[in-house]
């Protein structure tokens, strides 16, 4: 079983524009990331506040991580189950912040792969074994990068903040649907984080970004073969940071959990999306102090590394929020938002060191 991290006494998350009159008197039940353990998780600093870890760091690990997923036709990609490291809490909500004036607004344009359409083909789900030895998975999400080798999600869908260490055999398979690999499986080869993450458990900071190698299919004859650059093969969203608070943005995931009421209205086969806009929320006693949050429906399991894409249209966007919890702030048993960091430049600086990282080929 996953471990439930320990329930100390912390807030919940989530505040619509809306809400704010009264956010101090309304309590909600709410699933928190598991960044609530002791265990701490060590990282070299690679650049001021980046800090880096291996993945599959050797050809040899990597082609032992696709012989794991690719095995008895993929059994460990079908028996994953959605990544469940959160514990319920109630608290009271409080407006935010506002948006942090660390840097000015930028952006990074997307760059184009896959064919457009209704759903952006940059999505998909993380797959990784954790300390229980089972087979997990998150929502991730292909972003621009020098080598089209990036992808974004949680940061806890990549650390094991409770075993100091990075999840193990860490894939991305972008459009993932019942054993189905349209695009190619690619293996995380180097991740990347914001340094305050690992060491104070930070909610502010809990993304990564993981670099990959070039995708890997299986032939005919059941053989691996190179499926090239994930960039090549499917859209990869560009990227928004210190944006001003308002902003309507598209969440895409493959939600999976049932609501607070036992409801289960998402299998986690299929990607799912929601819209609203971007407001900013604050949690007292939890490690944060910027998170944003955004009005959705989707349950927390399976969620969890959502994409929040900004200017969406036609399968491409900005990557500007990635879904690190969710709340229901009304009381009726129905999660109704989700949670993020806000992006700003820390993130950037952590995108651009990843960015510019080459990973190579397994097969």
């Amino acid at each position: 079983m996953i471990a439930v991290l320990a329930a100390a006494p912390y807030g919940a998350v989530g505040c619509s524009a809306e809400d704010r009159g009264n956010a101090m008197k309304r309590m909600l039940s709410v699933l928190v990331v598991g960044a609530l353990a002791s265990g701490l998780m060590t990282a070299r600093a690679s650049a001021a506040g980046v800090a880096t870890n291996p993945l599959a760091s050797t050809m040899t690990a990597a082609q032992d991580v696709v012989s794991y997923w690719f095995a008895d036709g993929g059994a460990n990609l079908r028996n994953a189950t959605p990544y469940g490291v959160q514990t319920a809490v109630t608290g009271e909500v409080l407006p935010g912040p506002g948006a942090p004036g660390d840097t000015k607004p930028g952006m990074i344009a997307p760059q184009p792969g896959g064919a457009g359409g209704r759903t952006p083909t940059a999505s998909g789900k993380v797959f990784f074994v954790t300390s229980d030895g089972q087979p997990h998975w998150c929502t991730g999400t292909a972003v621009q990068s020098q080598y089209r080798n990036l992808v974004a999600t949680a940061g806890h869908c990549v650390y094991d903040i409770t075993r100091d260490s990075t999840l193990a055999k860490w894939v991305f398979v972008p459009g993932y649907s019942d054993g189905v690999i349209p695009s190619g499986l690619y293996v995380g080869k180097q991740a990347f984080s914001d340094y305050e993450f690992g060491v104070y458990h930070d909610f502010d900071d809990d993304y990564a970004f993981a670099t990959v190698y070039n995708g890997v299919i299986a032939t005919a004859e059941g053989e691996p073969a190179d499926a090239g650059r994930l960039g090549d093969r499917v859209n990869a969203l560009g990227l928004a940071w210190s944006q001003p608070l308002g902003d309507r943005v598209d969440v895409f995931g493959y939600p999976a959990g049932a609501h607070p009421d036992g409801k289960r209205p998402y299998s986690g086969e299929r990607l799912e999306s929601s819209r609203g806009e971007t407001v900013s929320a604050a949690v007292p006693g939890l490690p944060a102090e910027a998170l944003v949050a955004v009005k959705s429906s989707f349950t927390g399991e399976g969620a969890l590394g959502s994409s929040w894409i900004l200017h969406y249209q036609d399968g491409i966007g900005h990557l500007n929020g990635i879904t690190i919890s969710v709340a229901d702030t009304d009381g009726d048993q129905r999660y109704d938002t989700s949670a993020s960091p806000y992006f700003d430049g820390e993130l950037a600086q952590v995108h651009k060191a990843a960015g510019s990282s080459w990973s190579g080929r397994v097969v």
